[in-house]
């Protein structure tokens, strides 16, 4: 009987994951195609689209926006992360449970809602909409995953090799600084990588709290109002595709190399 299912098993992934990435296929296929009209048949193999790119002053501003909103964010929320992890994983302290479930809450609420929230307490302090409340909402965010990447770096540190310092006589800054910090850069830099893909790439909260700086993905946004305009979107997609993609490897690499040198396990990553 199970195996008989087994055939359908097998189709109902592969269906699943032609769902899932056809459209991921068609971003580029389309960024190269000799036609405004994104239907088939394609009309010819073309770079115009990418050329494009270089001409547009709007698309610069966006672009330089969203990287200084994406490093600030990323700096940010691994240093949040790093004492929050440091503290969840090497201290007890009351109601920890409750304030570590706070942290994270931010990873299972909609997105529009924390936007939405952030909106209304901003214009009630009388706070400018901007990069910097941007950089806020994205801070809030990234930070539970930087927690996440984090914490199992720290939770995977050998405490004896800290407690080998102490006895040596250095302090807890030092050993910090010395011993802990170079065993979880891996982690450190899994983080800064992570926090800084979902900054680029985040669209909600950007909307909601930009003002009249616009960033990256609220530029795409505004750009399917004009249908000649699709494929100098689809030729950026595919650059913030193929950004995302190599920044996600860069940031498995290192996480699988922290596991490494702390001699864990691995029970899954990004990719």
């Amino acid at each position: 009987m199970s195996g008989a299912r087994i055939p359908w098993l097998y189709a109902f992934v592969l269906g699943y994951l032609i769902f899932l990435y056809a459209p991921i296929v068609l971003l580029p296929l389309f960024a190269f195609n000799n036609s405004t009209t994104i239907a088939f048949p394609l009309q010819g193999f073309t770079f115009r689209w990418f050329t494009e790119l270089t001409r547009v002053p709007a698309l610069h501003e966006a672009v330089k926006n969203s990287l200084f909103v994406a490093v600030v964010t990323a700096i940010s929320a691994t240093i949040l992360g790093i004492c929050a992890a440091r503290a969840s994983t090497r201290y007890r302290f009351p109601v920890q449970g409750g304030i570590m479930g706070l942290i994270m809450l931010p990873l299972v609420l909609p997105e529009i809602i924390v936007a939405m929230s952030l909106l209304v307490v901003l214009l009630r302090l009388g706070i400018n909409l901007g990069l910097w409340t941007v950089i806020l909402g994205h801070v809030l965010i990234c930070t539970p995953f930087c927690v996440a990447i984090l914490s199992s770096a720290f939770r995977n540190l050998d405490r004896s090799l800290e407690e080998a310092a102490f006895d040596l006589g250095e302090s807890r800054w030092s050993t910090f600084r010395l011993i802990t910090l170079p065993l979880v850069l891996p982690g450190v830099i899994s983080s800064l990588l992570i926090s800084f893909t979902i900054s680029l790439d985040e669209f909600i909260i950007a909307f909601f709290l930009s003002g009249a700086e616009t960033t990256l993905p609220v530029y795409i946004f505004s750009q399917f109002r004009f249908p000649a305009r699709l494929p100098v979107v689809m030729a950026l997609g595919t650059i913030l595709l193929v950004l995302s993609l190599l920044l996600l490897s860069v940031a498995e690499y290192f996480r699988r190399r922290g596991l490494r040198q702390t001699g864990a396990g691995d029970s899954g990553g990004f990719l």
